[in-house]
């Protein structure tokens, strides 16, 4: 049984759908507790500053790509919480996991930047390969 899910997200289509399945695991176990884990790279960064002047507006601005996953949490009841990291996506969900002993990571299969997973390959795959606990990735 897996306890402590961790689920990347990026707003993408395939993360809400990672984020059912995370939803399928969690209401098999009713301890299970969903960590969402969104990273913010440099160049998300600097767009977000950009467009946001303030701490508040930013940190609004970042969780409003998670609203339709926290609304499916909260519809089946699952507990959980948001991490936002900062760095390389793929890296940082590893390095999160790892460190966190999670019992496994739900991730889509592509997310919001195309051109990136193109020419340094998927986050997926880099943390697939990486990861000390079983993935499950999402088409």
């Amino acid at each position: 049984m897996y306890n402590h899910i961790l689920l990347a997200s990026d707003g993408s289509e395939h993360a809400i759908r990672a984020c059912e399945n995370a939803i399928m695991l969690a209401g098999k176990n009713p301890n299970a507790t969903i960590t969402i884990v969104y990273v913010v790279d440099g160049a998300t960064s600097k767009t977000d500053v950009l467009h946001h002047w303030n701490a508040i507006d930013l940190d609004q601005s970042r969780k409003e790509k998670l609203t339709i996953t926290e609304r499916k949490l909260k519809q089946q009841n699952i507990p959980y919480e948001i991490k936002i990291l900062h760095g390389e996506p793929g890296p940082a969900i590893v390095k999160f996991a790892n460190e966190n002993k999670v019992d496994i990571c739900v991730i889509g299969s592509r997310g919001l930047n195309s051109l990136q997973e193109m020419v340094l390959g998927s986050v997926s795959h880099k943390v697939a390969k990486r990861v000390e606990c079983p993935v499950l990735i999402v088409k």
